[in-house]
């Protein structure tokens, strides 16, 4: 196994949301690798926690990693949160990524989780997203 690529991983990621013009529509530019302090409302996607598993081979080493990406909104319902998430899934999956170290064999939708945080009256949807990485 590797965790080599994965700094490279979080980069190429960050990279595709902000050049993404759909998501740009919707939330400008609130893509944040860590949210910055004050910012309370509005629209935004964070990237958030990260997994990453051994997926070495008799070719070489490997890892899978489990991304999320997170949309937190206050706008009211779910409409706005989901929107911004559907741009988020759009940009990713399947994305062409360049790695400035190791490979990207596949970049997929795994699953997500919508929920109204409740103390803020926020929106937030945690999409989780598998990239398969070989390291050269």
């Amino acid at each position: 196994m590797s965790y080599g690529p994965a700094l490279a991983l979080q980069q190429a990621i960050y990279e595709a949301l902000t050049a993404d013009p759909t998501l740009a529509a919707l939330v400008g530019d609130a893509i944040f690798d860590a949210v910055p302090a004050g910012v309370t409302g509005g629209t935004y996607v964070a990237l958030g926690p990260e997994d990453v598993r051994d997926a070495s081979d008799m070719t070489g080493m490997g890892a899978r990693h489990d991304v999320t990406v997170s949309v937190i909104s206050d706008a009211g319902g779910f409409s706005t949160a989901k929107e911004a998430a559907v741009a988020v899934s759009d940009a990713l999956v399947d994305a062409p990524l360049t790695l400035a170290r190791g490979t990207l064999v596949s970049l997929d939708f795994h699953r997500a989780r919508a929920r109204r945080v409740q103390d803020a009256d926020m929106r937030r949807i945690d999409l989780r997203f598998r990239a398969r990485i070989e390291d050269s």
